[in-house]
């Protein structure tokens, strides 16, 4: 995978099948790395320096010496390394939720029923790879951002599903769930095996986060879900594994060489002989101890500045001070968002505006299990929070109040010297719906920034009927007069921001977003998989949109 991307240097993340010297060779020059070993597990991270800006170098990669990528008679184009253009353009494609199904019918129908009646149709991810083959390589993406639900712990791939069979019994907790480390690595090696995929995330540059899927559905909803979870025999192993797994297969590539250089456990892990007790300390310590790693981090393109939220690791519980961040990282947050940019991203798996009626059902219910409406109230509010997933941004008071102040300082120029970026988006997928949301504060003068809710979920996992209609009914003005009366009724208080679709009604096929800017214009595309029965997928787009 080709994961970090500057102007001036990259990194290539590499799995092997043994101990060995990983060299990539590019332009003439060559970088190598030793791998590292985590239980039974090899990987390199490889850094690359001395690069042009705005540049295009084909690459390589060699395993002691014998070339191994890319591949014999690959149908895709040479791999290749795009340096960030100085010269103010970019393109980056977002997206969440990939499951991972083979590509022909009728395997891509779901399991189970009612909820996941209807098939994963089209991968948006598979079809994007396919789509770029046939484009010039100044049309490709020039970064991907995947927010979450990478790979799916509990609705696993069918490899993963055979390769539980043969170790353990499936009849048994967590049954035909991912258990631990092993079951992890087989699940990333389904997600990124294809041939398409492989090429697609070997061309791309990637940034990653973690949402509830890659750990367990609901995944630290509540403190009361934690202790549930807790309790479980097979869950300590599985939250290790969890940690594990995302530090070395996502987390890793989302840093800079810089950043790496500084990292004190990649130093350890990259040192030890077997890296595999370093690790599991450290992943026991995440999951229990809020702060002891900052998952989120932030890219430069420029003068274009991504900022990615960790909205799911490094939440506080306690019911009476519930936050998505700490307030070291929240402090963090806030200073990158500080400074001269012609355009400004937050990322977060979890969308800050939901629908309407969806908004303040979630901030009833953190009021009520507050006990807005006594004891016996919070216990039926606790059960309902779990039983509907009400754990978004709106579930978080304070923490939605500090990110809508943020945007709003953001666009009124405090954070910056000079202009306040043109453009101010918020990234997000994990509905399984996508929709494009403008967001109002109170007027005021001067030039301000356009800001807007950017949501793009599924890749390739659509919502069910009955969960869509439930879905397009929280967009509807009734629905929001309904959620409204129950907010007040616990003392919910209205939200100091608006926001509106800027089309008719969102969007639930499988489908993949591209924000390009070119200085300080911006402009948002909206492409779904096309379900005809054809040899290639296709994107087509649904919407296209000038935000800036």
């Amino acid at each position: 995978l080709l994961r970090y991307t500057g102007a001036d240097d990259a990194t290539i993340w590499v799995e092997t099948g043994a101990a060995c010297e990983v060299e990539v060779k590019v332009d003439g020059s060559s970088h190598r790395s030793r791998t590292f070993h985590v239980e039974g597990h090899h990987y390199a991270l490889v850094r690359i320096t001395g690069l042009e800006p705005g540049s295009c170098y084909e690459y390589s990669v060699t395993l002691d010496g014998e070339k191994v990528w890319p591949e014999e008679g690959d149908p895709f184009p040479p791999p290749v390394i795009r340096t960030i253009k100085p010269d103010g353009k970019l393109s980056l494609a977002f997206g969440s939720c990939r499951v991972s199904a083979p590509h022909e019918p009728p395997y891509t129908l779901k399991r189970g029923i009612v909820r996941k009646l209807g098939y994963y149709e089209r991968d948006a991810l598979y079809a994007l790879a396919y789509n770029m083959r046939h484009q010039r390589q100044e049309d490709w993406p020039d970064a991907l951002l995947l927010l979450g639900d990478q790979i799916y712990a509990d609705e696993i791939s069918s490899g993963t599903r055979d390769f539980i069979r043969s170790r353990r019994d499936p009849d048994k907790p967590p049954e035909e769930e991912v258990a631990d480390f092993e079951e992890y690595t087989h699940l990333y090696w389904d997600s990124w095996k294809d041939p398409a995929i492989r090429w697609l995330l070997s061309t791309v540059p990637s940034a990653m986060i973690f949402d509830d899927h890659d750990v367990n559905d609901d995944w630290n909803t509540s403190e009361a879900w934690i202790r549930q979870m807790r309790a479980k025999p097979w869950w300590e192993e599985r939250i290790i594994g969890a940690f594990m797994s995302y530090w070395i297969y996502q987390h890793l590539g989302n840093l800079s060489p810089e950043e790496l250089e500084k990292d004190g456990l990649f130093e350890q892990v990259r040192k030890a002989p077997d890296a595999s007790r370093v690790l599991r300390e450290f992943a026991y310590k995440a999951d229990r101890e809020v702060g002891t790693s900052r998952w989120s981090f932030y890219r430069d393109f420029g003068r274009i500045r991504l900022i990615v939220m960790d909205s799911r690791a490094g939440r506080v519980l306690k019911e009476e001070h519930r936050s998505m961040l700490d307030d070291a990282e929240w402090a963090w947050i806030e200073d990158k968002a500080t400074g001269d940019f012609d355009h400004l991203l937050f990322g977060t798996s979890l969308p800050l505006l939901l629908p309407p009626a969806l908004h303040y059902l979630e901030a009833w219910n953190e009021a009520v299990c507050k006990g807005a409406w006594g004891t016996p109230a919070a216990w039926l509010g606790e059960f309902i929070r779990q039983l509907l997933d009400l754990e978004h941004w709106a579930a978080f008071h304070d923490s939605f109040e500090n990110l809508v102040n943020l945007l709003r300082s953001v666009e009124a120029g405090e954070h910056s010297t000079g202009l306040p970026p043109a453009s101010v988006t918020v990234l997000s997928g994990d509905v399984h719906h996508g929709y494009l949301a403008e967001i109002g504060f109170e007027q005021g003068t001067g030039v301000r920034s356009s800001v807007y809710q950017a949501v793009s979920s599924p890749l390739r996992n659509p919502l069910g009927f009955p969960e869509r209609l439930a879905m397009r009914a929280g967009w509807t003005r009734r629905g929001e007069l309904v959620g409204k009366a129950l907010a007040r009724l616990a003392g919910v208080e209205e939200p100091a921001v608006r926001w509106r679709l800027t089309h008719e009604e969102p969007w639930f096929e499988n489908h993949i977003s591209t924000l390009e800017f070119r200085d300080r214009e911006a402009l948002l595309r909206v492409e779904k998989t096309t379900p005809e029965d054809t040899d290639e997928p296709r994107l087509h787009k649904i919407l296209e949109r000038r935000l800036a």
